[in-house]
């Protein structure tokens, strides 16, 4: 799956992701809306990573679907 396919199923993904960081607010996660940068940003605020780190998991994530 790629990040397109993510973003256009972002709904039916939130459980996902919320499974992942479970630390992310539903309303965190329902301002994501699809758009990883701001997904990459919202681990970074929340988790304290690295750009890299946040970019990382995301593509981990992603691999993962």
């Amino acid at each position: 799956m790629n990040w397109d396919q993510i973003e256009g199923k972002w709904k039916e993904m939130s459980g996902s992701v919320k499974a992942k960081w479970g630390e992310l607010t539903d309303d965190e996660i329902a301002e994501v809306n699809g758009d990883r940068e701001a997904l990459e940003g919202k681990l970074q605020a929340k988790y304290g990573k690295t750009k890299e780190q946040a970019k990382e998991e995301v593509d981990s994530f992603l691999a993962s679907h």
